[in-house]
């Protein structure tokens, strides 16, 4: 069986086109400075200021315009900002922590009543890779990280399939860390 591409997505922020606007004005753009294994999506040259009780930290807008703002930090991000995010997976933002957004070249900002969480880790499949793999959307599995020096495995990963994406498996710092999964890393899926 295949193995998975293993991608580390650091702390980052989605915005919505209101919010954008609101944050860095009424006709701003968002530049592409890297396009990102997911088709369509990509880093931008954009950063702002995510606010927390504790401190701030700098991040990235992934772009496109979403239809609601998130932020997205590791656990270790969350307690130097001083926030309680819940894990989970990307989008599913009801009743999670509230944190600001700032830009910090005009000093504009929002503040969200929720959207602060830490990202579940995932697997993005095409409906044909979920076919290869024996699994559905929304299953639950383990990826197995095998010769970095600290191989481990991953329970508690989430299928997500669509025919918008493309294989690969989305962790965090605190997960890529714990994993020493830097460079090109490949995972083998584990029921």
């Amino acid at each position: 069986m295949k193995k998975i591409l293993v991608e580390t997505s650091a702390r980052h922020i989605h915005v919505t086109k209101e919010a954008l606007a609101e944050l860095c004005g009424e006709d701003y753009k968002l530049q592409v400075k890297k396009m990102l294994s997911q088709p369509g999506q990509f880093a931008s040259t954009t950063k702002l200021e995510i606010v927390g009780p504790k401190g701030t930290l700098s991040a990235s807008i992934l772009g496109p315009e979403r239809s609601a703002c998130q932020v997205e930090v590791s656990a270790t991000e969350a307690r130097t900002l001083g926030v309680k995010p819940p894990v989970r997976e990307s989008g599913d933002i009801k009743g999670s922590a509230p944190i600001t957004i700032r830009n910090p070249e005009n000093g504009h900002e929002i503040n969200l009543e929720e959207g602060c969480i830490i990202a579940k880790r995932h697997i993005h499949m095409t409906p044909e890779d979920a076919k290869e793999f024996g699994v559905n959307n929304g299953d639950i599995v383990g990826v197995k990280i095998s010769g970095t020096g600290r191989d481990l495995v991953f329970y508690d990963t989430v299928i997500r399939v669509s025919p918008k994406y493309s294989l690969a498996m989305h962790i965090d710092t605190d997960e890529c860390n714990a994993g020493n999964c830097f460079g090109e890393i490949y995972g083998e899926l584990v029921k």
